[in-house]
Protein backbone atom coordinates (compact mmCIF):
# COMPACT_ATOMS: atom_id res chain seq x y z
CA UNK A 1 0.00 0.00 0.00
CA UNK A 2 2.74 2.73 1.13
CA UNK A 3 4.34 1.79 -2.71
CA UNK A 4 1.41 3.16 -4.16
CA UNK A 5 0.93 6.40 -1.71
CA UNK A 6 4.68 7.81 -2.20
CA UNK A 7 4.73 7.97 -5.61
CA UNK A 8 1.37 9.70 -5.27
CA UNK A 9 3.17 11.72 -2.72
CA UNK A 10 5.82 12.63 -5.36
CA UNK A 11 3.35 13.41 -7.76
CA UNK A 12 1.43 15.81 -5.53
CA UNK A 13 4.79 17.29 -4.40
CA UNK A 14 5.43 17.76 -7.95
CA UNK A 15 2.04 19.63 -8.95
CA UNK A 16 2.09 21.46 -5.91
CA UNK A 17 5.74 22.84 -7.49
CA UNK A 18 4.49 23.13 -10.72
CA UNK A 19 1.74 25.09 -10.01
CA UNK A 20 3.52 27.55 -7.43
CA UNK A 21 6.06 28.25 -9.77
CA UNK A 22 3.78 29.30 -12.27
CA UNK A 23 2.12 31.07 -10.34
CA UNK A 24 4.86 33.48 -9.16
CA UNK A 25 5.22 33.85 -12.98
CA UNK A 26 2.01 34.97 -13.93
CA UNK A 27 3.03 38.04 -11.81
CA UNK A 28 5.93 38.42 -9.33
CA UNK A 29 5.74 42.04 -8.56
CA UNK A 30 1.97 41.78 -7.67
CA UNK A 31 1.01 40.82 -3.97
CA UNK A 32 -1.96 38.64 -3.69
CA UNK A 33 -4.94 40.21 -2.01
CA UNK A 34 -5.28 40.28 1.66
CA UNK A 35 -9.18 39.30 1.95
CA UNK A 36 -8.48 36.30 -0.46
CA UNK A 37 -5.31 35.35 1.82
CA UNK A 38 -7.18 35.69 5.06
CA UNK A 39 -10.31 33.85 4.09
CA UNK A 40 -8.46 30.77 2.68
CA UNK A 41 -6.38 30.84 6.40
CA UNK A 42 -9.70 30.60 8.07
CA UNK A 43 -11.14 28.13 5.39
CA UNK A 44 -8.16 26.20 6.46
CA UNK A 45 -8.68 25.94 9.93
CA UNK A 46 -12.36 25.32 9.92
CA UNK A 47 -11.23 21.98 7.30
CA UNK A 48 -8.45 21.05 9.84
CA UNK A 49 -10.91 21.23 13.16
CA UNK A 50 -13.46 19.17 11.10
CA UNK A 51 -11.16 16.49 9.30
CA UNK A 52 -9.48 16.18 13.18
CA UNK A 53 -12.78 15.71 14.46
CA UNK A 54 -13.18 12.95 12.08
CA UNK A 55 -10.33 11.16 13.48
CA UNK A 56 -11.54 11.18 17.07
CA UNK A 57 -13.48 8.05 15.88
CA UNK A 58 -10.49 6.12 14.65
CA UNK A 59 -7.50 4.11 17.09
CA UNK A 60 -3.72 3.47 17.57
CA UNK A 61 -1.90 4.10 13.94
CA UNK A 62 -4.74 5.04 11.89
CA UNK A 63 -5.86 7.74 14.38
CA UNK A 64 -2.04 9.23 13.69
CA UNK A 65 -2.26 8.59 10.21
CA UNK A 66 -5.40 10.25 10.26
CA UNK A 67 -4.36 13.10 12.19
CA UNK A 68 -1.04 13.89 9.98
CA UNK A 69 -3.14 13.99 6.62
CA UNK A 70 -5.79 16.88 8.27
CA UNK A 71 -2.32 18.53 9.54
CA UNK A 72 -0.63 18.05 6.25
CA UNK A 73 -3.73 19.35 4.51
CA UNK A 74 -4.20 22.26 6.52
CA UNK A 75 -0.78 22.92 5.88
CA UNK A 76 -0.89 23.13 2.11
CA UNK A 77 -3.86 25.45 2.41
CA UNK A 78 -2.58 27.82 4.93
CA UNK A 79 0.90 27.33 2.73
CA UNK A 80 -0.27 27.57 -1.25
CA UNK A 81 -2.28 30.48 0.30
CA UNK A 82 0.80 32.43 1.76
CA UNK A 83 2.64 31.69 -0.95
CA UNK A 84 -0.17 33.50 -3.33
CA UNK A 85 -0.20 36.48 -1.14
CA UNK A 86 3.23 36.99 -0.68
CA UNK A 87 4.31 36.13 -4.18
CA UNK A 88 7.90 35.82 -4.63
CA UNK A 89 10.42 32.93 -5.43
CA UNK A 90 11.13 32.59 -2.07
CA UNK A 91 7.92 32.77 -0.28
CA UNK A 92 7.02 29.59 -3.27
CA UNK A 93 10.18 28.02 -2.24
CA UNK A 94 9.10 27.96 1.61
CA UNK A 95 5.62 26.72 0.90
CA UNK A 96 7.25 23.86 -1.25
CA UNK A 97 9.45 22.63 1.98
CA UNK A 98 6.36 23.11 4.31
CA UNK A 99 4.15 20.82 2.69
CA UNK A 100 7.13 18.60 1.44
CA UNK A 101 7.55 17.87 5.53
CA UNK A 102 3.81 17.72 5.92
CA UNK A 103 3.59 14.90 3.57
CA UNK A 104 6.81 13.35 4.73
CA UNK A 105 5.45 13.42 8.11
CA UNK A 106 2.07 11.20 6.75
CA UNK A 107 4.54 9.32 4.56
CA UNK A 108 5.96 8.19 7.87
CA UNK A 109 2.86 7.68 9.77
CA UNK A 110 2.27 5.50 7.44
CA UNK A 111 5.76 3.28 7.78
CA UNK A 112 4.65 3.22 11.18
CA UNK A 113 2.50 -0.15 9.89
CA UNK A 114 5.11 -2.33 8.73
CA UNK A 115 8.43 -3.64 10.45
CA UNK A 116 11.60 -4.24 9.80
CA UNK A 117 13.49 -3.87 6.27
CA UNK A 118 9.90 -3.16 5.01
CA UNK A 119 9.14 -0.35 7.15
CA UNK A 120 13.30 0.95 6.55
CA UNK A 121 12.60 0.81 3.16
CA UNK A 122 9.20 2.76 3.48
CA UNK A 123 10.77 5.39 5.70
CA UNK A 124 13.91 5.73 2.98
CA UNK A 125 11.52 6.16 0.20
CA UNK A 126 9.71 8.87 2.08
CA UNK A 127 12.61 10.83 3.25
CA UNK A 128 13.71 10.68 -0.58
CA UNK A 129 10.85 12.26 -1.48
CA UNK A 130 11.09 14.92 0.55
CA UNK A 131 14.62 15.57 -0.45
CA UNK A 132 13.56 15.65 -4.16
CA UNK A 133 10.37 18.12 -3.49
CA UNK A 134 12.97 20.57 -1.50
CA UNK A 135 15.76 20.36 -4.24
CA UNK A 136 13.61 21.10 -6.84
CA UNK A 137 11.61 23.84 -5.06
CA UNK A 138 15.51 25.22 -4.79
CA UNK A 139 15.93 25.26 -8.04
CA UNK A 140 12.57 26.59 -9.15
CA UNK A 141 13.60 29.31 -7.03
CA UNK A 142 16.90 29.97 -8.53
CA UNK A 143 15.84 29.46 -11.95
CA UNK A 144 12.93 32.00 -11.64
CA UNK A 145 15.96 34.36 -9.99
CA UNK A 146 17.79 34.07 -12.60
CA UNK A 147 14.95 34.89 -15.27
CA UNK A 148 13.90 38.21 -12.91
CA UNK A 149 17.39 39.10 -13.38
CA UNK A 150 17.85 38.60 -16.97
CA UNK A 151 14.83 40.28 -17.68
CA UNK A 152 15.68 43.13 -15.65
CA UNK A 153 19.50 43.48 -17.46
CA UNK A 154 17.54 42.81 -21.16
CA UNK A 155 15.16 45.57 -20.25
CA UNK A 156 18.03 48.04 -19.19
CA UNK A 157 19.79 47.04 -22.36
CA UNK A 158 17.26 47.81 -24.23
CA UNK A 159 16.47 51.03 -22.41
CA UNK A 160 20.11 52.48 -23.02
CA UNK A 161 19.67 51.76 -27.02
CA UNK A 162 16.63 53.63 -26.74
CA UNK A 163 18.32 56.82 -25.20
CA UNK A 164 20.96 56.68 -27.35
CA UNK A 165 18.99 56.89 -30.44
CA UNK A 166 17.17 59.57 -28.67
CA UNK A 167 20.31 61.52 -28.51
CA UNK A 168 20.17 62.50 -32.30
CA UNK A 169 17.07 64.51 -31.52
CA UNK A 170 16.91 67.93 -29.95
CA UNK A 171 14.89 69.95 -27.78
CA UNK A 172 11.21 68.52 -26.92
CA UNK A 173 11.20 65.81 -29.44
CA UNK A 174 14.70 64.95 -27.39
CA UNK A 175 12.81 64.89 -24.43
CA UNK A 176 9.40 63.07 -25.52
CA UNK A 177 11.99 60.09 -26.60
CA UNK A 178 13.49 60.07 -23.59
CA UNK A 179 10.98 60.10 -21.58
CA UNK A 180 8.93 57.65 -23.85
CA UNK A 181 11.87 55.13 -23.77
CA UNK A 182 11.73 55.49 -19.39
CA UNK A 183 7.98 54.95 -20.00
CA UNK A 184 8.03 51.64 -22.54
CA UNK A 185 11.25 50.13 -20.18
CA UNK A 186 9.98 50.88 -16.50
CA UNK A 187 13.08 53.57 -15.86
Amino acid sequence: MTTLKLPSLARAIAICAGALVFAGTAGAADKGDKAAYDQAKASAKAAYDADKKACDSLKDNAKDICVAEAKAKRTRADENAEAAYKNTPKAREHAIHEIAEADYKVAKERCDDKTGNDKDVCVKVAKAALTKAKADAKANRVSTDAKMDASKDKREADYKVAAEKCEAKTGDAKSACVKDAKAKYGM
